[in-house]
């Protein structure tokens, strides 16, 4: 699936389905570059341990091994940058954003 001519806004039936199906088989999906054993940036590590002090059972998806997942995701969210949080099908945000939840805890309650 090719999606580079694709304008901002506009998201392939096909990919938009692809990600509604990988958000709905778990519960926390992290959209990373890399995977939680091998992250492939700080960014990615960071939300990684943010996760993993929460004992949070969760899958990740690499963008940096599918450049359609990657390009879509952005469409998808409306957000530009790597790595996206999604709890319960909501998307929850970005490095910045799980940080400051985690450090006022508010990450705790999200993800119980």
């Amino acid at each position: 699936m090719q999606i580079g001519n694709t304008t901002q806004g506009e998201l392939p039936a096909e990919l938009k389905e692809k990600i509604d199906t990988i958000l709905a088989k778990d519960k926390i999906v992290l959209f990373m570059k890399g995977d939680r054993f091998q992250p492939q940036c700080g960014f990615s590590d960071a939300v990684v341990k943010v996760l993993n002090f929460h004992d949070s059972e969760y899958a990740t998806y690499d963008v940096l091994s599918n450049p359609d997942l990657r390009a879509g995701m952005k469409i998808y969210s409306e957000w530009a940058t790597f790595p996206q949080l999604y709890v319960n099908k909501e998307f929850i945000g970005g490095c910045d954003i799980i940080m400051e939840m985690h450090q006022n805890s508010e990450m705790a309650a999200i993800l119980k």
